[in-house]
């Protein structure tokens, strides 16, 4: 048999297949697209920063509350408080690693090394603004609250963890695996986790909903941030 007639395996991964070109004109597209996504990010945690600094307790922020604490179903108040499980110390630091860790087992190195800094990054820059705005937390007389917490409010850190790193994991899913029953389930389980945990943190009381779209906003920044640096050490270091 002639080494022309072997067939070629299949990776399981995107990475293997021979990448595709984009036209001038749609990469064109992609990059303005871009940079419209990252402006007005930008331009909209901006002015919600500016916002929450000048008014701490916004009148629309107690309204969603209320409006959300006002579900009574049992169903629903188990699903709150779990979909918030995974953000609160020590488990949100054993997940992390635990994502690294799998990455890693299962051969992808850089997208091991790029969630754990997306991580970092995230809880860093979190913690930054929570101490140059210094929001407090939602009060207990004015709307229920799960558990007292000592942190500023403002960004929420759950939700820009959910966003940053549940977000890279979703994207790497995206983008490295092949079509799968697997690859759906992580991508519907990551996206519900991302989608619940805004509402999660105002129905438990430990938000405004202010705090969490700006977590929304400013997670999203990272997670775009970390895309492209993904993409950048992947062609210089990993697909040589």
């Amino acid at each position: 048999m002639s080494t022309d007639s072997r067939k070629k395996p299949v990776g399981r991964r995107r990475e293997t297949e021979k990448p595709k070109t984009s036209s001038p004109g749609t990469q064109w597209h992609r990059t303005m697209l871009f940079r419209v996504l990252v402006f007005s990010a930008l331009l909209g945690f901006s002015t919600l920063t500016v916002v929450v600094e000048t008014t701490p307790l916004l009148p629309i922020d107690l309204q969603i509350t209320r409006a959300i604490q006002s579900i009574d179903a049992p169903v629903f108040d188990l699903l709150m408080r779990l979909v918030s499980w995974a953000g609160y110390l020590p488990q949100s630091v054993i997940i992390t690693l635990l994502i690294g860790f799998t990455l890693y087992v299962f051969g992808f190195r850089w997208e091991s090394i790029t969630a754990l800094i997306t991580a970092l990054v995230s809880g860093v820059t979190n913690e930054t603004v929570k101490y140059l705005i210094q929001r407090p937390r939602p009060a207990a007389d004015l709307v229920d609250v799960f558990e007292v917490l000592s942190s500023y409010s403002f960004p929420s850190g759950h939700v820009m963890l959910y966003v940053s790193l549940f977000g890279f994991v979703w994207y790497a899913a995206y983008a490295m695996l092949k079509r799968s029953l697997i690859r759906s389930l992580l991508l519907v389980f990551f996206g519900v986790l991302i989608s619940l945990v805004g509402i999660s943190r105002i129905y438990l009381g430990q938000h405004w909903a202010s705090d969490v779209l700006g977590a929304y906003l400013l997670g999203g920044l990272i997670l775009l941030g970390m895309i492209l640096f993904h993409r950048w050490g992947k062609t210089r270091f990993f697909l040589k």
